[in-house]
């Protein structure tokens, strides 16, 4: 069901495909669909758009944001993350996740991951954090903690972190 994006004998441009059209109507979408090889890679890459999809879905919503399936190679799919901590967290769900992508119709055995830092940064902006606020029941918790604690560090970080999610 699935090709590699690119096999050893690929060849961009073959000697028929090198003479081009210059008629104005045809465009770089238009030759990937009509032209054998392009048919292949544009084939591909909706594959991979649809199984991102999915596997975007099944994932908590956090970690689906920020995935990329890079590649299908047999029953095994390299899932790219920015981060080793998203790298850790999706190690943790890969057997469940196969199954569900296996029940979902994709033929999937392994999920192999891979860290790329780059992953949406246009090189001069950090990496968005993804956090949630803390809701009233955690906050009063928090409070009742900080009633029972004698001074100190602990004291005065619990005191900081409820002033933090106070304001």
């Amino acid at each position: 069901m699935f090709q590699p994006i690119f096999s050893s004998n690929f060849s961009f441009m073959s000697s028929a495909s090198h003479h081009r059209s210059h008629s104005p109507g045809v465009s770089a979408l238009n030759w990937l669909s009509h032209h054998p090889q392009g048919a292949r890679l544009l084939q591909t890459a909706h594959e991979l758009l649809a199984l991102q999809g999915v596997l975007a879905r099944i994932l908590p919503p956090a970690l689906g944001r920020r995935i990329q399936v890079a590649r299908v190679d047999g029953q095994q799919i390299t899932v790219m993350v920015p981060s080793p901590a998203h790298a850790a967290r999706l190690r943790q769900l890969t057997d469940g996740t196969a199954r569900q992508l296996r029940d979902a119709g994709w033929p999937i055995d392994a999920i192999v991951v891979r860290i790329d830092a780059a992953m949406g940064l246009d090189g001069t902006q950090k990496p968005a954090r993804e956090t949630q606020p803390l809701n009233e029941q955690a906050l009063q918790s928090f409070e009742s903690l900080q009633q029972q604690l004698s001074p100190g560090p602990l004291a005065d970080a619990v005191a900081r972190l409820l002033q933090h999610h106070r304001r």
